[in-house]
């Protein structure tokens, strides 16, 4: 075969079943790219060692396949596919037919991408009002209106199922308008999400795939639908009794009007939705507030707290960043001149360190170099306040222990504990 054909029959073969093409496509990327991420790895012995080298490049190669064919490759490939589909399918029924499940595949998968990679990176969906530690963020979206949204993007999946899975022959043109400006709705909330969310970090660049894709499928749904209608001659041959009909059904039976049309119909469309929100109990203003009514990000109008910190190395200061009604902090401190939450059992353990230290200072550079060694990774997979809890609860036994040595060791223990994170030391009081 010459590469010409190859590539045709490569194309006819993803044409037919575009979906599973996808899927294919995103294993054989993932599998590519293990390998690719194994070989970069190779010399680093922290990924392969001598002993068991080929089950240490078995587990990497996996597991970065597994990744990356999970999370990395589906938003690229859906993308792509969404890009072909509208340059090629628009004017194709049978591929357009088909490629209507990579659009209900590419939305839903595009929710779920953006919400983890907010997650990982350190956005936390609460309200400005609230207080965030280190270099957590704020929810870009305000929590109240986070039905307003969810209504918008509802008429938005309403309108792409009422255009493209009822017969259009049998579907009044009135009807595809209002559905054209319902994904116009939803095409526009998502080009304001991606202004809220646009950095210049390359780490947010994969969150504007989803409002990029929105447009994608608009854009084609709409040319399609035009080009549809225009070789249809029942559309246009369509006689009516009333004369007001058929002057509106002439004037609708033109497609190359439908798109401005939608435009004009989208703006009452959104007013009846903000009427039926009011009455749930919504702000008439709840879609501008959701973007407006937070901090931290492109639209945002408010101030947010200034954040605090605690130490994410240590295993008992990133405890005392659990729920307050299981961690109880007591005040604020201050450690290596950042502000951090202090409780009771963080003063313990450090008071414990402290006496360590001026009792046994060679034990306690070999209790301290073992910590750090061992306690940073453990530290570092605390990432959510119920883990904190955990921690919490798993550090009690310790802290007994702590407490049961400072009052054996020490004349005033209660007092060595209060001071600790004040920048004080029990030599700076005098005893009356």
């Amino acid at each position: 075969m010459e590469p010409s054909e190859q590539t045709k029959s490569l194309r006819e073969r993803w044409e037919a079943h575009p979906l599973l093409g996808c899927l294919l496509l995103s294993l054989a990327l993932g599998v590519a790219g293990g390998l690719v991420f194994l070989i970069w790895n190779a010399a680093n012995s922290t990924f392969l060692m001598a002993r068991d080298f080929l089950v240490e490049c078995l587990f990497w190669w996996l597991l970065s396949a597994a990744g990356i064919s999970l999370f990395v490759a589906p938003p690229l490939v859906l993308t792509a596919a969404e890009v072909y589909l509208l340059v090629v399918a628009r004017k194709r029924e049978a591929l357009y037919a088909r490629g209507r499940g990579i659009d209900i595949v590419t939305i839903p998968l595009g929710v779920v991408y953006s919400v983890l990679l907010l997650s990982v990176l350190n956005v936390v969906f609460t309200d400005w009002t609230e207080t965030l530690s280190n270099a957590e963020k704020h929810t870009p979206l305000w929590t109240q209106a986070w039905p307003t949204v969810g209504c918008i993007a509802l008429a938005a999946c309403l309108g792409y199922v009422l255009v493209n899975f009822l017969p259009l022959e049998r579907t009044p043109p009135l009807a595809l308008v209002l559905g054209f400006a319902g994904m116009y709705l939803g095409t526009a909330e998502s080009l304001v999400w991606a202004v809220q969310i646009f950095s210049p970090n390359p780490l947010y660049l994969p969150l504007l795939l989803l409002p990029l894709n929105c447009v994608l499928i608009t854009a084609r749904t709409v040319l399609h639908k035009v080009w549809a209608w225009n070789h249809l001659e029942a559309g246009r041959t369509r006689q009516y009794s009333r004369p007001w009909l058929q002057k509106i059904n002439d004037f609708l039976s033109h497609s190359a009007r439908w798109p401005v049309l939608a435009l004009v119909l989208m703006w009452p469309l959104l007013g009846i939705l903000i009427a039926l929100l009011v009455l749930l109990g919504q702000q008439p203003d709840a879609i501008i507030k959701a973007f407006t009514e937070t901090s931290d990000w492109n639209l945002s109008q408010q101030v947010a707290p200034q954040n605090i910190y605690y130490d994410e190395h240590y295993l008992c200061t990133v405890a005392a960043g659990g729920h307050r009604k299981v961690v109880k902090p007591l005040r604020m401190g201050v450690r290596h001149g950042h502000p951090v939450i202090v409780n009771r059992q963080l003063c313990v353990a450090n008071a414990f360190e402290q006496v360590l230290e001026e009792k046994t200072p060679r034990f306690h550079r070999a209790v301290r170099g073992f910590y750090d060694k061992y306690g940073f990774p453990v530290a570092k997979l605390i990432r959510s306040r119920y883990v904190a809890d955990g921690v919490y609860f798993l550090m009690k036994p310790l802290e007994w222990l702590f407490l049961l040595v400072l009052y054996l060791t020490d004349v005033n223990p209660e007092d060595r504990i209060a001071i600790q994170y004040t920048g004080a030391k029990l030599s700076d009081f005098v005893r009356v």
